[in-house]
């Protein structure tokens, strides 16, 4: 379970989201940053079947850092107001299709996964395997639990038009026309918090796992 302590940090550090009060805290956001790491190993070890390429899978070597890029945006603040996570026996420096926890207090934190904006030939191989193995896609899709679960693709990103090679016509155009595959369950800080927690999250990971495989599939 994560400890409510984590995600006060988080709201205080939204609400002075600035070096000198980072700074200050620093003992906080160590105390945090090592809750949020030890419930991300918890769920690490608990799953580790889902991985078996990795059995010594660390959760320092899967938490992103707490501190933004800001060279290239407009918005200069430097702490993202978050901890987030690749689970798995891919690195967090790798594009290919994986797990994913963000947690955030207010309720917006979420479990899942997939491959969020995939390059140009994983994108073309993914639609490619949508295309070809449209109906195991959609068996995985609209089985009840999965459903229940994620309910539907996530649509952030979505062409207009066909993507080149594709007409209207085709039963998985809807799908075809996403840029990024990715499936998210949110969580609320209740159930980050429980004492079940890490037991709630596998099965929701274990529900996202053939939706992985069919992603990873598709670039083997």
């Amino acid at each position: 379970m994560l400890h409510k302590e984590t995600l006060d940090f988080l709201q205080n550090l939204e609400k002075n989201n600035n070096k000198p009060w980072f700074d200050e805290n620093r003992n906080l956001y160590e105390s945090a940053k090592g809750d949020a790491a030890q419930f991300i190993q918890e769920l690490l070890d608990a799953n580790i079947d889902l991985w078996p390429n990795e059995n010594d899978l660390k959760a320092k070597n899967c938490l992103f850092r707490i501190y933004r890029d800001v060279r290239f945006s407009k918005d200069k603040i430097p702490y993202k107001t978050h901890f987030g996570a690749v689970l798995g026996s891919q690195s967090k420096k790798v594009d290919f299709p994986g797990y994913y926890i963000h947690i955030q207090p207010g309720n917006q934190s979420f479990v899942g996964g997939g491959h969020w904006m995939p390059e140009a030939n994983h994108l073309q191989a993914i639609r490619q395997e949508i295309d070809y193995n449209f109906e195991a896609f959609t068996t995985i899709l609209n089985k009840d639990s999965f459903k229940k679960t994620f309910k539907h693709l996530d649509t952030e990103a979505v062409l207009k038009k066909c993507p080149k090679g594709y007409d209207e016509n085709n039963p998985a155009i809807a799908f075809l026309k996403l840029k990024s595959f990715t499936i998210t369950h949110t969580l609320s800080d209740a159930d980050l918090c429980s004492k079940n927690a890490v037991e709630k999250l596998s099965k929701i990971l274990r529900e996202a796992d053939p939706f992985i495989h069919f992603l990873r599939d598709a670039l083997q």
